[in-house]
């Protein structure tokens, strides 16, 4: 979901107008300031202002939005919707060191984002700009978004030649499980194989929990300054969410943060000892901490290209912590607009460069158009082609229930949209011997969207064979009013959600 996507510039050189949703003003912005035909210039808060398909409603001409902001509302990593607050950000007093705070930030955006229904086909003239794109939307029939781009009839299905993985791990296995899983994880525990085509709710979820957002805000100050730009999980709210059940959390980090220098570069040290306080401190108390690269396949704007440097990336990363059994590699959050081999390409690089290291840890990997599951096997099917010599990589998707899938809004298309969104990725699932996570989803605070995620929830764990778990979006210190907050004891999602999720433990 997010918050700040990295979407590619449909156009090569240097343009005249920024393109569909690219920044196009805020504060210190010295770039184009009017949009393209169709598109206008929207503020978003008083430091980022984007291109929007339409003249979407309250929409404001970056010219003039020094004079319409009221507060300094500062743009954080996923907003999705138009819950912000006009109370100026909260800095701690002392940010010297990447050590956690507990005190509340209000930074939440509301950009709009715009559809992407099928992989576009990567060119040397792809540039990336850091904006907040929406994923692609739903197969359902639903009403189109005002701000979102209409989605077109049909998807490309990505073609590839790449070989079904092949399991040489006994031991070790992500085939279709049915086993019970028991509240508190174990590192060393896996996923037992079942042969059957009917499944079987085991009663719990290997990994279920909730994201962690905030060490990826900022990214228009890279590298920014700790609680003010960006700040990492607070501790005490990781310790309430633990004592309240939750056993997984996905952390979410930015790559230039921590490898300032470039992909194959040295770690800065004072992002990785306030990312690994906040690892350790999950994992020292039996959880699962998943580190989430939070850069939708792009570095320094720029999608990915360098194979080789990735893999290099994360044989570096998974050299720091595979001595830690509970942590979990996390690809890359929510790949998008880029071309369908590439996107597989990467993620076999990941694989195989954090195995390269003598790691037994899970990997996470994620699709592209967000990594939906309601678009999964029409633009992801190629995924199929990932090889583990462990066999212990799991297909992470995301699920929003809004009418584009995209988790901007509170509002959710029906009480059984969540269970038909994920239908055919658990027919993918199962057809191709493989399990799933999802790593991200979220409802509005209302009955509605309170029953979908109940039955989406209950459909996934009737579907345990192939599903092992979901993390909802999201908990951080800096959400404030953001709707889909969990963040303890204030967050709107916490309060509404907590006592429902929890009975999914």
């Amino acid at each position: 979901m997010k918050g700040l996507i990295l979407s590619t510039a449909l156009v090569s050189g240097a343009m005249a107008a920024a393109g569909p949703y690219m920044p196009c003003g805020g504060k210190g912005f010295t770039g184009e300031t009017t949009c393209v035909s169709g598109y206008t210039c929207t503020v978003q808060n008083d430091y980022y202002s984007q291109c929007v398909q339409g003249s979407a409603g309250g929409a404001v001409s970056a010219q003039a939005q020094a004079t319409t902001m009221k507060t300094s509302t500062r743009r954080s990593c996923k907003s999705k919707s138009a819950y912000a607050s006009d109370v100026a950000p909260h800095v701690p007093t002392t940010t010297s060191s990447p050590s956690s705070t507990s005190a509340p930030v209000v930074a939440v955006s509301s950009p709009a984002k715009p559809v992407d229904t099928k992989p576009a086909s990567l060119t040397s003239t792809h540039a990336a700009s850091i904006v907040i794109p929406a994923k692609s939307s739903s197969a359902a029939p639903v009403k189109p978004s005002a701000t979102s781009a209409k989605p077109s009839a049909a998807e490309v299905k990505p073609t590839t030649t790449a070989a079904k993985p092949s399991t040489t791990a006994a031991s070790v296995t992500t085939k279709a499980t049915s086993s019970s899983k028991t509240a508190a994880p174990t590192s060393a525990s896996a996923p037992a194989a079942s042969a059957s085509s009917t499944p079987v709710k085991s009663g719990k979820f290997k990994w279920f929990g909730i994201n962690q957002s905030g060490a990826e805000f900022g990214t228009g100050a890279i590298p920014g300054v700790v609680g003010k730009d960006y700040i990492f999980p607070d501790t005490n709210s990781i310790t309430t969410l633990m004592n309240d059940g939750y056993t997984t959390f996905r952390v979410s980090y930015l790559m230039e943060r921590l490898v300032p220098s470039g992909l194959t570069g040295s770690f800065d040290a004072a992002y990785l000892a306030g990312l690994t306080k906040a690892i350790e401190h999950i994992t020292s108390s039996g959880g699962y901490a998943v580190l989430d690269a939070h850069n939708y396949g792009r570095f320094q704007n720029n999608i990915i290209t360098d194979t080789a440097a990735f893999k290099t990336y994360f044989t570096n990363l998974a050299t720091q912590f595979k001595s830690n059994a509970n942590v979990v590699f996390d690809t890359n959050n929510e790949y998008n607009s880029m071309d369908q081999d590439l996107v597989l390409k990467l993620n076999q690089a990941a694989i195989d460069g954090i195995r390269a290291t003598g790691s037994t840890n899970w990997i996470w990997a994620e699709g592209n158009s967000w990594t939906g599951a309601h678009s999964w096997t029409s633009v992801n099917d190629n995924m199929k082609g990932l090889t583990d010599p462990l066999d212990k990589t799991v297909y992470e998707m995301h699920q929003y229930l809004d009418s584009d899938s995209s988790g901007t809004s509170a509002d959710c298309v029906s009480a059984t949209i969540g269970v038909e969104r994920v239908k055919d990725a658990t027919a993918w699932l199962r057809t191709n011997k493989k399990v799933g996570v999802l790593g991200e989803f979220a409802g509005g605070a209302n009955a509605q969207c309170k029953e979908a995620v109940a039955g989406l929830l209950d459909y996934l764990q009737e579907n345990s064979d192939v599903w092992q778990g979901a993390a909802f979006w999201a908990a951080g210190a800096m959400w404030g009013s953001y709707m889909f907050s969990f963040e303890p004891e204030t967050g709107t999602g916490y309060n509404y959600y907590n006592e429902l999720l929890k009975t999914y433990q």
